[in-house]
């Protein structure tokens, strides 16, 4: 008797396994499928995303900083920030970064302000004019953001630099 209540216990496990199994409409789970899912949640390699940043507190003294628009620049909501001259603080892609300035003319030339700044995934190039000049001057300008996959940003700048 007891061999034979093993024996249908084993036989109902079985069938109650194998039913499990064969759910008829019910897709298998596939590790490459879901790789696949995770990977197209990340942000997409063909766009760069530019976020907005309060003014930096490692900035203390001179300063050049810049917006979207003049409305944004006076509801500060800046995109661009730096020291004048040594360190840029930007938003890009979801992430807050510090980048090392490679050169800054501000003004030698004509009025006119470039800054280039590059490290291994982006190289920004910041060219402006100067609008009005008083103890801060105002630029407008572009700013642009190139990846090495060859994907680019663009947007106008309106800002100021200044101590």
């Amino acid at each position: 008797m007891k061999y034979l209540i093993i024996l249908f216990s084993a036989f109902f496990l079985v069938a109650c396994k194998k039913e499990k199994e064969t759910i008829p409409g019910a897709a298998p789970a596939d590790s490459l499928h879901i790789a696949k899912d995770s990977a197209s949640t990340g942000p997409s390699s063909g766009n760069i995303l530019v976020g907005t940043i309060p003014f930096p507190k490692e900035i203390k003294e001179c300063s050049c900083y810049f917006a979207v628009s003049k409305t944004d620049f006076e509801n500060e909501r800046y995109i661009y920030a730096d020291d004048a001259g040594k360190t840029a603080y930007m938003k890009l892609d979801g992430k807050r970064l510090a980048l090392n300035l490679i050169s800054s003319s501000d003004m030698e030339v004509d009025e006119l302000l470039t800054k280039e700044i590059e490290n291994d995934d982006y190289k920004i190039s910041v060219k402006g004019k100067k609008i009005k000049g008083e103890e801060a001057l105002l630029f407008e300008g572009t700013l642009t953001i190139e990846k090495p996959d060859g994907t680019t940003f663009t947007t106008p700048i309106y800002g100021e630099c200044g101590c």
